[in-house]
């Protein structure tokens, strides 16, 4: 299999595993993604100052749950009682996004109270699992994506200033930078050229401080920001410094590795596979 037709093929189990449409041909991948109806931004952040959508679909799965453990214990009251708060939170998807509406299984909510009023418990039951593929069908086609649109840092809107110059420079910008500055270390190290590895650090020391200041924009407590930035990993990034000055070849290569997974990798497993797949979206 060549090369390329592994990535073409990569790329399409991960756009299947997002609910888009996909087919893969010889020389072409075509890859057809269904974003949810535009009415559902109003729920999220920063449109709303709650995650309204996302409370109520919390809500929902502890109502199902709590349908399931009362039906299971046969305690009618409390079911009825979990039965009706579901009803309720599922109509309002339908006024929350009237574009859905049509396609919420409104009937078996009527019916799944009824049974539960009813106290046929294996009634409850069948209806339920009838309701819950329902949903998955829903989550499977758009979960993945509307996570990407509106859970996702919007990194485009994201700009760096530079300590320096006081200049803004674009986040993607910024980034390019910031791994250029530290592949010039590694570069710079392997070939016993620590004065050019020095500049490097320096010139990375700084970026990772402009970014720190960056993430201002979406994080607004210090902890947030100090979780990848804080005292404790930028005394990892000076103690890097400190190998670089001292010749050290491999110590300076495992300190920058170090930084390199502690930082970096961190916040791109955090950040990075939203951010890309919104570009897909977008």
């Amino acid at each position: 299999m060549s090369h390329i037709k592994r990535i073409k093929l990569l790329l399409l189990a991960l756009f299947l595993s997002i609910g888009a449409t996909a087919s893969f041909a010889e020389d072409d991948l075509e890859v057809t993604i269904n974003q949810p109806p535009i009415s559902i931004e109003q729920w999220y952040k920063p449109a709303n100052k709650r995650q309204v959508w996302l409370h109520t679909m919390f809500r929902l799965r502890r109502e199902m749950q709590a349908i399931s453990e009362y039906s299971a214990y046969e305690d009618r009251e409390r079911l009825v009682r979990w039965t009706e708060k579901f009803r309720d939170d599922y109509r309002s998807i339908g006024k929350m996004v009237p574009e859905w509406a049509d396609e919420l299984e409104l009937g078996l909510s009527d019916n799944l109270l009824v049974a539960a009023n009813k106290g046929d418990y294996q009634e409850v039951a069948s209806i339920q699992q009838k309701i819950g593929r329902s949903c998955m069908g829903c989550h499977k086609e758009f979960r993945a994506v509307t996570a990407a649109l509106y859970r996702g840092a919007n990194f485009s809107d994201v700009v760096v200033e530079n300590g320096e110059t006081m200049e803004e420079q674009k986040y993607k910008d910024a980034m390019t930078g910031l791994s250029t500055a530290m592949n010039r270390i590694k570069i710079a190290i392997e070939d016993d050229r620590f004065e050019a590895a020095s500049s490097a650090y320096t010139l990375m020391e700084h970026r990772l401080g402009d970014l720190s200041e960056s993430c201002s924009a979406c994080h607004k407590t210090d902890r947030q920001r100090d979780y990848l930035l804080g005292k404790k990993n930028m005394n990892d990034v000076k103690k890097l410094g400190e190998l670089i000055e001292a010749k050290e070849v491999k110590q300076s290569q495992r300190a920058l590795g170090g930084v390199a997974v502690q930082i970096c990798a961190t916040c791109h497993s955090i950040h990075r596979t939203l951010s890309d797949l919104r570009g897909f979206i977008d």
